[in-house]
């Protein structure tokens, strides 16, 4: 796709802006301001932009960069999710897998979860459990997020490290300041209410301010009881309950902006369906603080922050349940401190500069208490990972370039060095037959070297070439590096119940880490053609090949039989190899004051990954897949039509016993309203109730507990939907 960097500027068409249905403006270097209409530009799903003119960064503005999706604006009416994953849903290349109700994991071009960056207002946030049931963008709700932008393969290295896959980037709304003399008091509040599961949901956010100091509360509610799939069969493990509350204090003056947010969630359970445990407490307490100044020789950006989670694992009622007596207790406790400092300097009205350095320290206590009275689980705690840290520190320098009207590159060099190290770990009972292998496992890891030190580099290249006014062509190259986290290092138990705590993958397998993993080195190639109108409004078509080769890949070879399910896995380097191709497309079928405006979007895209040693497909590759909205928008009323199309999924990961499954088509409908300070929308998604198996969804650990079999796990089924937004 080709990027286009949205922003909440003013239009120059003279139309109002609300503040549920603002226009949002394209900030062109060499053209002004094009506006779109509301139904167009403000509804949070990606916008492909097509441009006619030589477009060059701005001085202290990065360079255009190959497959940028970005959304941009306040969350739509529309968007009826709590999950922020969800935001950016049929972008191009973008998936996510199913794991709690606002806990989805992201998938960039078949790279997942780890292997994508994702950045929470700058914040890089490892998930603090072994099941990653609290992934970075599940501490945000979709209400409090200004932009969301998902860049695959080819980032930039500002954007930091650890980035094979892509990166993703969630920003918080910025402080709003009032005009000099005037105090400005704005806000919102919306629900939400889906029948499926009973699903509710409130937030909302409040700010006062002068032109020098701005105070902001933002918070949020949300429920759901188990949903149904197509058909009227119950999924269970699906309920959840979130809350979140932030603060933000804004101090600006003259050239210099001074933010700092205090922040706590409390999810008291979430329901994992592909998983054996659930989630039975999370809190996340967190201080962000984040200055910007500009000066005479450019920009500087400096942030710190700080975050605790506290994280409690253990069964909800429908796998058992627990007691002092039963379930199985996991806790964890995850401690991160982080600096960026980013410098920005225009070295002339063509050539811009970026340096900068990070350090991220992530600290991870996870010990299993024991149970009373179970022989298997006591008499000890179990330590999985003891006082274990990941401490990552990068630097980088990014060089920005306007060679020609129509010409730009952007070259980036990158140095990170990670460090990571863990003390003795303890099996439940070193004696008990119960717990022979863990012990003796307990043993080894315990006289192994433990620590590990990564010394990773970087690079990438792009550039993007304006052929015609109708035409451009964008691509380049990066060499990416990503080092195992600290499961994939340090999980040490051999036992079938303690490796089958281990894993983020919803397959229902066992784990086990490798001490001699080596750092990821992705290589990717990747070429986006934008073909368009001349004006840039009426048409375009986007065609995206990709190719990737990952050196030492972090995959996994069999531990138990060939035949065992589940099945015993553990981490290794294989070399591995993906490609595929993305494509979208956008037709405007009309647009005049008598009809109002039709807008027809579509896209497709293709993945394919292989596993170079065992010759087995990638695990969590979307099989081919598309979608087709047509939005109609007359005055202020609103409407849509959507059509999601997935093919069904015969390459697996026979390694992982990947289950198949077979292709579904959903539809969809909507409409929205707005009268003055208020936006109402309806929606039905799924309105055939169709039922379908999730692609990525993994497998129902409830129903392998009730027959002893895996069956893929079961998609939404229909749900009539209800939102209403005040804003003043």
């Amino acid at each position: 796709m080709i990027p286009m960097l949205f922003t909440a500027k003013p239009c120059g068409c003279g139309r109002i802006r609300s503040h549920y249905a603002a226009f949002t403006c394209l900030l062109l270097a060499t053209t002004p301001y094009t506006c779109l209409t509301a139904a167009y530009a403000d509804t949070l799903t990606p916008v492909v932009s097509t441009m006619t003119h030589p477009v060059s960064p701005a001085p202290g503005q990065p360079a255009p960069k190959a497959e940028t999706i970005i959304v941009n604006g306040i969350r739509h009416s529309a968007i009826t999710s709590p999950d922020t994953a969800n935001l950016l849903k049929n972008s191009m290349g973008y998936s996510s897998y199913s794991a709690g109700g606002v806990s989805s994991l992201p998938v960039l071009n078949g790279m997942a979860d780890d292997r994508v960056n994702t950045l929470v207002d700058g914040m890089n946030i490892p998930p603090a459990c072994p099941n990653h049931m609290n992934p970075a963008m599940s501490y945000v709700d979709p209400d409090s997020v200004s932009e969301a932008v998902a860049i695959a393969g080819i980032t930039p290295v500002s954007l930091g490290g650890d980035s094979t896959g892509g990166t993703i980037q969630i920003r918080r709304k910025d402080p709003l300041f009032a005009k000099a003399g005037k105090i400005l008091v704005t806000g919102h509040v919306r629900a939400d209410y889906k029948s499926n599961g009973a699903g509710s949901g409130v937030s909302g956010s409040i700010t006062a301010a002068n032109d020098t100091i701005s105070l902001r509360y933002t918070g949020s509610y949300a429920h759901a009881t188990n949903y149904r799939a197509g058909g009227g069969t119950l999924v269970r493990s699906t309920s959840y309950l979130s809350y979140n509350h932030a603060v933000t204090l804004g101090i600006q003056k003259k050239n210099h902006l001074l933010a700092i947010t205090f922040g706590q969630q409390d999810i008291p359970y979430e329901g994992f369906p592909n998983q054996y445990m659930d989630m039975t407490n999370n809190r996340s307490t967190y201080v962000d603080g984040k200055y910007k100044g500009d000066f005479n020789w450019g920009t500087l950006e400096v942030q710190g922050y700080w975050q605790r989670v506290s994280h409690v694992m253990n069964m909800l009622g429908d796998k058992g349940g627990h007691s002092a007596t039963t379930g199985m207790p996991m806790n964890t406790d995850s401690r991160t401190a982080a600096y960026n400092i980013l410098a920005t300097i225009p070295l002339s009205t063509s050539h811009t500069l970026k340096a900068g350095s990070s350090f991220n320290h992530n600290g991870l206590n996870d010990w299993w208490p024991p149970l009373q009275g179970s022989m298997m689980m006591g008499p000890n705690t179990y330590k999985n990972i003891n006082n274990g840290h990941r401490d990552h520190l990068g630097h980088f320098v990014e060089w920005n370039a306007r060679w020609t009207s129509r010409f730009s590159t952007q070259l980036g060099v990158r140095n990170d060095i990670i460090m990571m190290n863990t003390g003795q770990v303890t099996p439940y009972s070193w004696s008990g037959m119960m717990s022979a292998a863990d012990a003796a496992a307990a043993r080894n890891f315990n006289a192994a070297r433990r620590g590990r030190t990564d010394v990773n580099f970087d690079v990438t290249a792009t550039g993007k070439w304006l052929i015609t006014d109708s035409l451009s062509l964008e691509g380049g190259y990066a060499r990416k590096t990503r080092s195992p986290n600290l499961y994939e290092r340090y999980a040490w138990g051999r036992g079938s119940m303690a490796t089958r705590m281990i894993g983020w993958f919803g397959d229902g397998n066992g784990y086990v880490g490798n001490l001699n993993l080596k750092p990821e080195i992705a290589n990717t190639i990747s070429a986006t053609l934008d073909w368009h109108d001349p004006s840039s409004q009426k048409w375009n078509i986007s065609v995206q090949p990709f190719y990737t080769y990952t050196h030492n890949y972090i995959n996994v070879i069999r531990l138990s039989s060939a035949t065992a399910s589940p099945a015993t896995l553990q981490f290794v380097n294989h070399n591995a190899r993906s490609y595929g191709i993305n494509a979208s497309g956008h037709l405007n079928l009309w647009d005049t004051n008598k009809y109002g405006r039709a807008d027809l979007k579509t896209n497709l895209n293709w993945v394919r990954g292989q596993d170079l040693v065992t010759h087995s497909g990638l695990y969590h590759q979307m099989p081919v897949n598309g979608s087709v909205r047509l939005t109609e928008t007359y005055g202020n009323w609103s409407g849509r039509m959507d059509l999601t199309l997935v093919k069904s999924k015969t390459t697996v990961d026979w390694l992982r016993n990947e289950p198949r499954t077979p292709g579904y088509a959903l539809l969809g409908i909507g409409s929205s309203y707005r009268w003055k300070m208020f936006t109402i929308d309806g929606s039905i998604d799924n309105i055939m109730d169709q039922k379908y198996y999730l692609p990525l969804g993994g497998v129902d650990t409830g129903v392998y507990k009730q027959t002893g079999s895996f069956v893929p796990l079961l998609g939404f089924g229909r749900s009539f939907n209800l939102s209403l937004t005040a804003s003043f």
